[in-house]
């Protein structure tokens, strides 16, 4: 089964230079055809071109729009973008570890006027909890993050103030949302024990000369200090879902895995022939990727991928689409398009006996997610989800055209760039779901190509997670 769609290019405006929806190397006068498959791009008859040379920056982000639109019919959205820029990065041995730091200010990418494409930003973000006293805790510690990254380092003081006033003043409003309250007060307690050397490091970095060899020292202190910090933020909000929480799932679909929580997927790839990764001039023999795989937010999605994991499915699989908008695996060899298992009574067999999944969105602001339709056909077109597609290796399912319960086993990483999805544009998000998302070498999908081959899928955390069909 082919899954197509037509991308629409669009050229750079004279302001600037403005990426088009498809391949650059591509001819501008060119209506493209892209299989969801490994099938390579093909032209066909020269088509309509749309300009954005003489266009106001609104009429820009809504003409954006209407063409990522277009090039929805079949397969995500032609997006293409480097991964934000690392400060700062950490080569281990074979393979690269990397977080792509951005913005935290956009809580979803469905409002506001800057998008949020910090991968563990949109999982904290996501986690079931109320509790607004850390929410402003939150906003504080990754405010020091970008700051550290823009080298503001007063900014970055400033916010070091405000988080430690925070923990200061509403330590008893945030242990009050924990299961185990003294567990939250040893957390935070550790998170002020380290805001003592971060603002030495921040200090000492406003002393040196700016470019200095000494002020980036500093820097990548502070950063890994920041850093420290930041999981314990993760750690700490993670106290507060309440005990036992389980999305909730309609009894239609419980013959599918489901995923009650989050799990960590770590995957190992290869080029063949012995070729190696280049990452910005760097060489390495593999490619490591750590993924969360969130289901809170995706809960028969993300189990779905968690146990085909598990299986070994996508041990030994080549990457069967690499075109600059999106990576994309998961097509077994045969005929068939997708895992072949027993189907779920509610939405059944593909025509090869594929086990097929129902299409999972999850809405800010509801209680659960809704199936078998798209946020669209809902009438909600526009409104937030739970996980956007707002991060550079954003993960999500892929579906055929029509149909929005023909998932199986594909699917993509996005190759995320704001540029081309402004916030409340972004017309991936409730179309398709987000399960997850790249938290470390997410730079490795830059240099990703048809052929590459995953070595190994595993499951390294949360496996008990995974609750298996009734």
């Amino acid at each position: 089964m082919r899954f197509y769609c037509i991308s629409i290019l669009l050229l750079g405006s004279t302001g600037g230079s403005v990426r088009a929806f498809a391949p650059q190397t591509r001819s501008p006068n060119a209506v493209r055809v892209t299989s969801l498959h490994a099938t390579k791009p093909q032209n066909v008859q020269s088509g309509v071109v749309g300009t954005l040379e003489s266009i106001d920056a609104a009429a820009k982000g809504a003409l954006s729009g209407l063409a990522l639109a277009a090039a929805l019919w079949a397969a995500p959205a032609s997006l293409a973008g480097p991964a934000a820029s690392v400060f700062p990065s950490v080569a281990q041995g074979d393979s690269v570890i990397s977080s792509s730091i951005a913005s935290a200010k956009e809580m979803a990418s469905g409002t506001g006027t800057r998008v949020n494409k910090d991968p563990e930003s949109l999982l904290r973000y996501g986690l079931p909890i109320n509790n607004k006293e850390v929410r402003q805790l939150q906003k504080s510690i990754e405010d020091i993050r970008i700051n550290i990254q823009s080298k503001r380092k007063s900014a970055a003081l400033d916010d070091l103030k405000k988080a430690r006033g925070i923990i200061n003043t509403k330590e008893s409003k945030m242990t009050a949302s924990c299961r185990e309250a003294k567990v939250c007060s040893d957390i935070l307690a550790s998170m002020k024990t380290k805001m003592e050397p971060l603002e030495g490091t921040l200090k000492a970095s406003a002393d040196y000369l700016n470019g200095s060899d000494q002020e980036r020292e500093a820097l990548d202190k502070s950063y890994d200090t920041q850093d420290k910090i930041q999981k314990e933020l993760t750690q700490l909000q993670e106290q507060m879902i309440p005990a036992g929480y389980v999305t909730p799932v309609p009894d239609d679909y419980s013959d599918l895995p489901q995923l009650q929580g989050r799990a960590t997927v770590e995957m190992v790839m290869k080029k063949p022939d012995g070729e190696k990764f280049d990452i910005e001039g760097s060489l390495y023999n593999e490619a490591k990727m750590k993924m969360i795989i969130d289901g809170y937010a995706a809960p028969v999605t993300g189990g779905n991928f968690v146990e085909l994991v598990q299986k070994g499915f996508y041990n030994n699989m080549d990457i069967q689409r690499s075109d600059g908008f999106v990576v994309q695996t998961g097509d077994p060899k045969g005929e068939a398009d997708g895992y072949v298992g027993t189907p779920s009574k509610s939405v059944g067999a593909g025509k090869h006996g594929e086990r097929l999944i129902p299409l999972e969105i999850f809405a800010k602001g509801d209680k659960g997610p809704f199936y078998e339709t798209t946020i669209e056909d809902e009438g909600r077109g526009g409104e937030a989800t739970v996980l956007p597609f707002s991060s550079y290796g954003a993960m999500g399912w892929a579906r055929e055209e029509y149909d929005a319960n023909t998932g199986s086993s594909q699917f993509f990483w996005l190759l995320f760039d704001s540029d081309l999805t402004p916030a409340g544009k972004n017309v991936l998000d409730g179309r398709y779901p987000v399960f997850g998302y790249v938290v470390e070498g997410e730079d490795f999908l830059r240099d990703m190509k048809e052929g590459d081959l995953i070595v190994s899928a595993k499951v390294t955390e949360g496996a008990d997670k995974l609750v298996q069909p009734k």
